[in-house]
C-alpha cells in the first residue's frame, strides 16, 4: 500500500502495515481534498449558529414531566425563560403519555411558526390563543414557537419517552461572531478504506448519553478499518432510509486537546462490494462542546479506539459546558 503524504503538518501517526489486499480509498487531488474540507467546515460553522437546529444558540432544556407544568420568566417557576422574551407566566405546557398541549396564558405573545406558502425561505407567524397540540421535532412535523427572540420546540430522542421543552435565542450575538475550534491539519493518511461488516439483523442499541439516559440507535453493521498496523472497528448506525452512517467514536486524543466525551463522524454508506471510506478529518464535536443544554449520545465502549487520531475537530479552549 502507498503510503499518501501529509497536506499540511506532519500526522502524529501513520497508516501503515496493511496487508497486500487491503484496497487504497478513491484517490483525491490534493487541491480537491483541501477545498471540500474548507467548504464543509464553513457550513458546520454556520450550521451551528442558524436557528432551530444551531446548537451554539440553545439556551434552555426541561424535562416535560406528565400533567400540567407552568413556564414564564416567574423564577419560582420549575421551566424560567428570560424576563426580556417572556411574561411571568406564558402558558402551561400538559403531557398526556406522549401528548403535548400548549395552554397559552392571556396576551402571552407565544406565535406559532409556518412556512410562508409564497416564499420557502420565510414563515409566517400567527398567536396562539387557543389551546394547541405540540409535535416534537421527530415527528417530521415539528411545531415551531416564538416568545419573544425565543425560538421553541419539544425535543425527542429515538426510542425514548423522554420530552423536553427546547429553547434558543435567534437574537443571540454570537451568532455574529462564532467560530469552529481549531481543526488538525488536514491529512491524506486519515482517509482509509473500510470494509462494511454487515450483521445478520440490524441491531437496536442504547448509547448513554450526557442527561443520564439512554439513546437509542439502528446499527445494521460495523466499519472495520486498518490504521497503525492493526485493524480497528467501530460500529455504525443508520436509520431505514439513511443516507450515510452516523459514528460517536473516542479515541486517545480527548485526553488532549480533543473533546473528552469523543467525538462524531458521518461516512457513506458502502459500494456494491462492501466498501466505503472513512475521513477523520471530519470528526466534529458534540453539541455539548457548545451548551450545557443538549442530549449527546457517549460513545459506547465498542467504539473507543486505540488510536491517537490526530484529525478532525479540536476542542474550544474552553467547552461551553464540560460533564
Amino acid at each position: 500500500m502507498r503510503i499518501h503524504t501529509l497536506l499540511v503538518g506532519a500526522a502524529a501517526l501513520v497508516v501503515t502495515g496493511c496487508t497486500a489486499d487491503w484496497p487504497d480509498p478513491p484517490p483525491v487531488a490534493t487541491e480537491t481534498l483541501l477545498a471540500d474540507h474548507e467548504e464543509w467546515r464553513s457550513n458546520r460553522e454556520r450550521r451551528l449558529v442558524t436557528p432551530p437546529g444551531g446548537s451554539v444558540l440553545w439556551n434552555g432544556l426541561w424535562d416535560i414531566p406528565e400533567g400540567e407544568t407552568q413556564f414564564g420568566s416567574d423564577p419560582a417557576l420549575p421551566m424560567t425563560l428570560p424576563a426580556e422574551d417572556s411574561p411571568p407566566i406564558a402558558g402551561t405546557l400538559r403531557r398526556e403519555g406522549m401528548v403535548v398541549t400548549l395552554l397559552p396564558a392571556p396576551a402571552s405573545g407565544i406565535r406559532v411558526r409556518t412556512p410562508d406558502p409564497n416564499d420557502p425561505d420565510a414563515v409566517v407567524e400567527t398567536p396562539v390563543a387557543e389551546p394547541l397540540v405540540l409535535e416534537n421535532d421527530r415527528s417530521g412535523k415539528t411545531t415551531r414557537l416564538a416568545l419573544g427572540s425565543l425560538g421553541m420546540r419539544i425535543h425527542k430522542e429515538p426510542g425514548s419517552d423522554r420530552l423536553w421543552l427546547r429553547t434558543w435565542d435567534e437574537d443571540a450575538p454570537i451568532r455574529e461572531t462564532f467560530n469552529l475550534p481549531d481543526y488538525y491539519p488536514v491529512s491524506q493518511d486519515w482517509r482509509v478504506a473500510a470494509r462494511f461488516e454487515e450483521y445478520d439483523q440490524p441491531r437496536t442499541l442504547h448509547f448513554a448519553d450526557v442527561t443520564g439516559g439512554l439513546v437509542e440507535f439502528r446499527a445494521p453493521g460495523e466499519l472495520v478499518f486498518q490504521a497503525d498496523g492493526r485493524e480497528h472497528s467501530l460500529i455504525a448506525t443508520a436509520g431505514v432510509n439513511s443516507s450515510s452512517f452516523f459514528i460517536v467514536m473516542w479515541d486517545s486524543t480527548a485526553t488532549v486537546n480533543t473533546y473528552q466525551g469523543g467525538r462524531f463522524l458521518s461516512a457513506p454508506l458502502p459500494d456494491e462490494s462492501g466498501w466505503t471510506t472513512i475521513d477523520f478529518n471530519r470528526a466534529y464535536n458534540a453539541p455539548c462542546v457548545f451548551t450545557e443544554y443538549s442530549v449527546c449520545a457517549v460513545p459506547p465502549r465498542e467504539n473507543w479506539l486505540e488510536l491517537h487520531v490526530t484529525a478532525g475537530e479540536q476542542r474550544p479552549e474552553k467547552a461551553v459546558y464540560e460533564r
